[in-house]
């Protein structure tokens, strides 16, 4: 299997493992034509990552013995209706004391899907939320730029003040009022330095 750009910036040993339990799983969803079902579960628990400080500490917390992490990945994919693939995954994950390598297992795993498919993930950081209409917009434009179907991964931090910053495979587009602001203040050093 070959490795996707998206997954570079994992690296280390943890990065090798959570490719590995990553790429099984895709191989078994493939085999059994659940692939969709498989990510659709996965970016439901990326979500979930992101928000449950409960869901974090259990993936996170290395104090768990191996039997109540997974009794935990049991009811969390219970409460969920994950596929019995992606229950067995977590499980599998809980099981090897690997829970730490779930977010990382997923973003390989989603990136090895979108790239499959001639897809693309494009990781967009607003200030605030963005309204449907404005995701659809900025995702016919970048659809554009990437020459295919761009899927976006939305984050919101209140310190880009306004505008957004979008990471598009190894493409950076600082379009945020931080940012100008950030550039601004280095051309104002470099102007001070050189007079």
């Amino acid at each position: 299997m070959s490795e996707s750009k998206n997954t570079n910036a994992i690296a280390g040993d943890a990065a090798i493992l959570a490719r590995r339990y990553a790429r099984a799983l895709y191989e078994l969803a493939e085999e059994k034509k659940q692939l969709d079902s498989v990510a659709a579960d996965l970016g439901s628990l990326q979500v979930l990552l992101k928000v449950s400080a409960e869901f974090r500490e259990v993936t996170s917390n290395p104090r768990l013995t191996r039997a109540q992490a997974v009794e935990s990945m049991k009811k969390v994919a219970s409460l969920a209706k994950l596929n019995p693939l992606t229950q067995n995954f977590l499980t599998l994950l809980a099981h090897n004391s690997r829970l730490n390598l779930l977010e990382n297992a997923i973003k390989v795993f989603l990136a090895d899907l979108t790239a499959r498919r001639g897809e693309f993930i494009a990781e967009v950081t607003t200030p605030k939320a963005l309204a449907s209409e404005q995701q659809e917009q900025l995702s016919k434009q970048l659809d554009k730029i990437a020459g295919g179907k761009v899927h976006l991964v939305i984050k919101e931090d209140a310190s880009l003040l306004g505008g957004l910053v979008v990471k598009l495979g190894s493409r950076l587009i600082d379009a945020s009022v931080k940012g100008k602001l950030a550039r601004l203040e280095r051309q104002l050093k470099s102007q001070q330095e050189a007079a």
